[in-house]
């Protein structure tokens, strides 16, 4: 039940335009049904803000020079379904764009070309990150950890499996018919 719409007014005043234009525009949104749209800017979380992005830089991206995207949490405020889904907006996009994503949700997580795992660590009164490319069965082992936690499992890694064949299929189908 999103409704997102554009308000644009004009500046008005003399001589009625400004250094970006003549005009206003705001956008607003209603998350829920029966609330009326409210700026963007007002009423949107951080998550929702990310995810009305993707979504604008997904319809725009034919158009914009832009090679390479990053988002930060894209993931904050979803799971389940909606993990899912924006997984695979990612995947269509990052068929025309890199795409760079910091996630913790599994959904998100088991779409990626390449997944590297970031760890912090305190060393001798210093903070250090870790980084480090994870290959199949280090991929199957992180997204375990991110369903069960510390508790990682025959069956959470078996999902985990699962999981990333069902991603590789939906890539595969995603990225049939675009340019190579």
């Amino acid at each position: 039940s999103v409704r997102f719409e554009t308000e644009i007014l004009p500046l008005g005043g003399n001589p009625g335009f400004g250094a970006s234009g003549g005009d206003e525009v705001r956008f607003l949104m209603s998350a829920n049904a029966g609330e009326p749209p409210g700026r963007i800017s007002r009423i949107a979380s951080g998550g929702e803000l990310s995810r009305i992005m993707l979504v604008m830089k997904d319809v725009l991206s034919e158009r914009d020079g832009v090679q390479t995207m990053v988002f930060d949490e894209i993931d904050e405020g979803v799971s389940g379904v909606a993990a899912q889904r924006v997984g695979e907006k990612l995947c269509r996009l990052s068929g025309t764009k890199q795409v760079i994503c910091v996630t913790h949700l599994p959904q998100i997580a088991a779409m990626a070309d390449g997944h590297f795992h970031i760890e912090k660590s305190e060393r001798n009164g210093r903070t250090y990150t870790d980084v480090s490319l994870l290959d199949g069965e280090g991929r199957a082992a992180e997204l375990a950890r991110l369903h069960g936690g510390e508790n990682i499992t025959i069956t959470t890694l078996a999902s985990a499996r699962e999981q990333l064949e069902a991603a590789e299929k939906y890539k595969g189908n995603c990225r049939e018919g675009l340019p190579k």
